[in-house]
């Protein structure tokens, strides 16, 4: 009989938890994770093709949204909550190599996340804020407002082409051996001992986003 009072207790306990969270939460949570799926999904994905950084994305969105939501029900300064948000947004991992672009993407999911979780105004503001966000990004991952420059490195043998009376020369051969419309590039590394130069190319990107998996 004690054991099944206190897992009624328990029970009773949880779901009373459970309605102390207003339907507030759940709208600005819902919003968050849709906001944050379309940032990731609709316009991350397509550009990049890579899904190692999606569990990263959603659990630092969730973290800081769950975090910041909690923190705006209890009294404290406005400095020690952007400190918060400045531990989070100033993390790198030390196993591997993160680019910039997507340290970009991870503040941005950190953003909406604190976003979502204190603005004061109603549901409709805050979707118009994260629409904002979402509609600047996609604009700028695209060729509306600029042309999207891309850059790779490779390893050129032609030591002679990269005296500079040579320039035009490699640029023309870069293009034969790539296929693609390079319109500069960059030395930044030598090797004589082997006759070998890494020379940073650059093109513009001219593929078409889609979503397809």
């Amino acid at each position: 009989m004690y054991l099944l009072q206190a897992a009624q207790d328990t029970t009773s306990g949880g779901w009373e938890l459970f309605n102390h969270l207003s339907l507030k939460f759940f709208i600005r949570l819902g919003i968050d994770l849709l906001s944050v799926f379309i940032l990731i999904r609709l316009i991350y994905y397509p550009s990049y093709r890579t899904r190692e950084m999606f569990f990263t994305f959603f659990i630092f969105n969730l973290i800081i949204f769950l975090v910041m939501f909690m923190i705006s029900k209890v009294e404290i300064s406005v400095g020690a909550g952007f400190g918060l948000f400045a531990v989070f947004g100033i993390m790198r991992y030390r196993t591997e190599d993160v680019s910039t672009k997507d340290m970009t993407y991870l503040f941005l999911s950190i953003a909406i996340g604190m976003i979502s979780a204190v603005s004061k105004g109603g549901w409709d503001e805050l979707s118009l804020i994260n629409s904002i966000i979402l509609l600047l990004t996609f604009l700028l991952e695209t060729n509306v407002l600029m042309k999207k420059e891309l850059g790779k490195a490779i390893q050129y043998e032609n030591i002679e082409m990269i005296k500079p009376e040579n320039h035009q020369k490699l640029l023309e051969d870069l293009r034969n051996r790539t296929g693609l419309d390079i319109h500069r590039f960059s030395i930044t590394k030598v090797d004589f001992l082997r006759d070998m130069a890494t020379i940073r190319i650059f093109y513009y990107d001219t593929r078409k986003n889609d979503i397809s998996v």
